[in-house]
């Protein structure tokens, strides 16, 4: 099935979280897009583990819908192969180690300067230029030095999400990027060289917590499953071992939490909470308010009040609660998509369009296209300079 961006081919010289993500959701909506692997090797992520029928998990996540082409870029031979792909593509996607493309003569000025309509996205780490553009970076490496590690977990237990949001922020801002620069090409001809760094959109993510610093000069606190910035609002144990997530992001709510959940409007009316700030300051009570009517109660007496007063409410899910989640069973939200173990169940991307086609591509086995691609691409090939 075609999705909005059939006739779009995307080369992929990736590997790891980032790249892979962006080209993985172009591919969802339709996009041809090509793999560069390395012979033998091919992309880290594909020796993690064997969890997925003999797979590893994040590269059965990252990479279906795409095929897989093994090429030796540091013999000639190949990168004459890897410029025929160039001609005929409309989009790069790399994230290779700092200086790895411009070794091998691919650098984006040498890109853009000989395919002017291509539009290459490169993701490094820190940046070009500066101080620390020729480290290597990982999602724990960007957090850490991003500081959202520092409001994570606990007072002086600062803790990595376990989602890799820089990776996944990157890929997300990248898939972005190339759909609006898509848009604009169509309207000049031209293509575009997008850089992205790592840090640069980890540092977009903390624009509340940089504020904190630069305007009122002090360290959001982590606060566990909670939000430094408004409260009461966390995670309650229950009377049944459960855990609900609960709590308010305004003075409104507040008041309707005081006084239609807890049906406590002596807290509504107490002016010590009557402002977030305050209540923020005020944290360690409230949260014992809240905990100790929690305790006394189910998690499901507990979400019923909480629906019925208009509070927001959660239940705390592991991994296993979030594959078993009605949720998504009832909206459908899972599909069928092949792998060289046989099919294995994946999420339906989010973020289509009503009537476009979800597109369910294959797990390629390393180099498992590359000679149809050496000679589907030979056939068009003109010759390089």
């Amino acid at each position: 099935m075609s999705g909005p961006l059939d006739g779009v081919t995307v080369l992929g010289l990736e590997q790891a979280i980032a790249a892979p993500l962006c080209t993985r959701h172009l591919a969802d909506l339709g996009a041809r897009v090509i793999k560069v692997e390395q012979p033998g090797v091919g992309d880290s992520t594909r020796h993690y583990d064997r969890t997925v029928r003999g797979l590893a998990a994040h590269f059965v996540w990252l990479n279906h819908g795409k095929e897989s082409a093994a090429l030796d870029l540091t013999a000639s031979a190949d990168r004459e192969v890897l410029h025929d792909l160039l001609g005929g593509a409309d989009v790069i996607v790399s994230n290779l180690a700092p200086g790895a493309l411009d070794r091998l003569g691919l650098g984006v000025d040498e890109l853009a300067q000989r395919y002017p309509r291509l539009i290459i996205v490169d993701i490094s780490g820190y940046g070009r230029g500066g101080p620390l553009d020729h480290k290597r970076a990982y999602d724990l490496l960007i957090q850490a030095e991003a500081g959202s590690c520092t409001i994570t977990g606990l007072p002086g237990q600062p803790a990595k999400p376990g989602i890799p949001i820089a990776d996944i922020g990157t890929a997300l801002y990248a898939y972005s990027a190339v759909l609006a620069a898509l848009y604009e090409r169509e309207r000049t001809g031209r293509g575009a060289v997008i850089p992205i760094a790592m840090l640069d959109v980890v540092a977009e993510m903390m624009g509340f917590a940089l504020n904190q610093v630069i305007h009122g000069g002090v360290e959001p606190a982590p606060v566990g499953m909670g939000s430094p910035m408004v409260a009461p609002y966390g995670a309650y144990p229950t009377v049944d071992g459960r855990t609900v997530v609960l709590g308010t992001t305004s003075d409104r709510e507040w008041r309707r939490l005081a006084a239609d959940l807890l049906h406590r409007p002596d807290l509504a009316e107490d002016p010590r909470y009557a402002g977030n700030a305050d209540r923020v300051r005020l944290r360690g009570e409230l949260d014992a308010i809240v905990g100790f009517w929690c305790r006394e109660r189910t998690l499901a007496e507990i979400q019923r009040a909480a629906d019925a007063a208009g509070i927001g409410n959660a239940r705390l899910n592991g991994v296993r609660g979030l594959a078993e989640h009605p949720q998504l069973a009832a909206r459908n939200r899972w599909r069928d998509i092949d792998t060289p173990a046989g099919p294995v169940p994946a999420l339906v991307p989010p973020g289509l369009a009503q009537g476009w086609a979800t597109v369910s591509g294959s797990v390629p086995a390393l180099g498992a296209d590359t000679d149809a691609i050496r000679a589907e691409f030979a056939e068009h090939s003109t010759p390089h300079s």
